[in-house]
């Protein structure tokens, strides 16, 4: 039998066929069972081999005259057809053969449903022989739109990076031509994304809720690939999303999935400035309360000098920290809160909690040192320069247990002078206490030059 007569054998039986649709997980015989158990033999012996060619007789045989008899029948023929077409090398013959494979998924479909899971095969199949076919190209996005529109999260994993491939390729096709007559918008390039980005982020938190480790790694590696493709596409900058999700943002400021959408695409180019970026980011927050959204919000709105916005934001982060480190960082902000409203005092407790949180950073021994360093005109009581430059000698301390060398230095050019010590009859290495400002740190007398 020669190819020609393959593919028009299996016409035949696709459009003879009008078996009502059934599961065909039962072995369901036709009346001459004993030709019908010879062919199953024949062909299940013969893909079991790789002889895939010699299945292709009986297993026509079986489509036409036992088309529910058990799904086996269309798994064989799908991978005998399947080998075949890998095999050939001839173009004209593999366009044959892969024409009779989509045919089988056709026919199984048709005889014994289970549009998802065949559904999902057949592309896989399709894509594998026809992603670099321009003819097939407008096909293989009809029949993906169709695997997502019916498969829910359930869409098979060799599906999903092939899906952006598909888009590519009909991108690339139209890139060129009027808009007009282009049938692929970034707009429906970007929906298609969505939904394939949401299925790759269910299946991802489906493997960590599990503890399959590799399994999420390798969604994780799929979305940067499919990211890398789409960026290829569409140039999703402040620019893009100022002006076509703005406006859609504006109509409806609850859409949390534009919101995300806001959110990621400001951050990645790096406008987080933009009130537009405040304002999605809150609705993300607000969907779903996270750590790092309360603490980049926080620090965003106090950089800014909202405190009423930023203190809820950052009290809200501390209840959400669940590590040392976190609880640390929070408490410096906090901190910083404080002192950017002139509480001193209040900012240095922040600090030292950052301190008991997380004794690892040293940033809350840095910020109170530069506390202590700037309060020089406040503390001074204008009577002693070398009592009034105390403050230096508490600073140079907490900068010294920052590691801070730089900050070291500047604090001991400002210790007083031997001739101020004099003045006050102190000496090197005696102890006083900063009791007139609310400092209060005791410290050791130590002059300029000297450590």
């Amino acid at each position: 039998m020669n190819l020609k007569q393959v593919v028009l054998g299996l016409a035949l039986v696709a459009t003879s066929s009008l078996s009502a649709v059934a599961q065909c997980k039962q072995q369901i015989w036709p009346a001459d069972k004993a030709k019908a158990e010879e062919c199953v033999a024949v062909f299940g012996d013969a893909v079991k081999q790789g002889h895939y060619r010699a299945a292709t007789a009986s297993l026509q045989w079986m489509m036409t005259n036992a088309p529910n008899w058990n799904t086996k029948l269309y798994v064989d023929a799908a991978t005998a057809y399947d080998g075949l077409a890998g095999q050939e090398k001839d173009a004209v013959k593999k366009k044959v053969l892969v024409d009779s494979l989509m045919l089988i998924y056709d026919l199984r479909l048709k005889n014994c449903g289970d549009e998802v899971n065949v559904l999902n095969r057949k592309a896989a199949a399709n894509v594998k022989y026809n992603i670099n076919n321009k003819e097939k190209a407008a096909e293989l996005l009809a029949m993906y739109d169709r695997v997502y529109e019916i498969s829910g999260n359930n869409v098979n994993d060799n599906n999903l990076e092939a899906y952006i491939s598909v888009i590519y390729v009909n991108y690339l096709i139209q890139k060129n031509l009027p808009e007009a007559q282009k049938t692929l918008t970034e707009e429906q390039i970007l929906a298609r994304y969505d939904k394939l980005v949401a299925v790759i982020e269910a299946k991802t938190q489906k493997a960590q809720a599990e503890n399959k480790i590799a399994d999420a790694d390798k969604y994780k590696s799929i979305k940067a690939n499919v990211d890398d493709k789409l960026s290829k596409m569409v140039t999703i900058n402040c620019a893009f999303v100022k002006k076509n999700w703005e406006p859609r943002f504006r109509q409806n400021p609850t859409d949390v999935v534009l919101a995300k959408k806001i959110f990621q695409a400001m951050l990645n180019d790096k406008c987080t400035d933009d009130p537009l970026w405040f304002e999605a980011t809150e609705v993300v927050h607000k969907a779903s309360p996270d750590f790092t959204l309360a603490q980049v919000l926080g620090a965003k709105y106090l950089q800014a000098k909202n405190f009423d916005k930023a203190l809820p934001l950052l009290n809200e982060a501390l209840t959400l920290a669940t590590t040392p480190a976190d609880k640390g960082k929070i408490n410096i902000l906090l901190g910083d809160n404080e002192n950017q409203k002139g509480n001193k005092q209040s900012a240095r407790e922040f600090y030292r909690k950052a301190i008991a949180a997380d004794p690892t950073n040293k940033d809350g021994f840095e910020k109170i040192g530069d506390l202590y360093y700037f309060s020089f005109a406040e503390c001074s009581r204008k009577q002693s320069l070398a009592e009034d430059r105390l403050v230096y000698i508490a600073a140079y301390d907490m900068y010294a247990k920052a590691g801070s060398q730089d900050k070291m230095k500047s604090a001991r050019g400002q210790f007083p002078s031997v001739t101020e010590l004099f003045e006050l009859n102190w000496k090197e290495g005696d102890v006083k206490k900063i009791d007139k400002c609310w400092v209060g740190e005791t410290v050791t007398l130590r002059t300029r030059g000297k450590e």
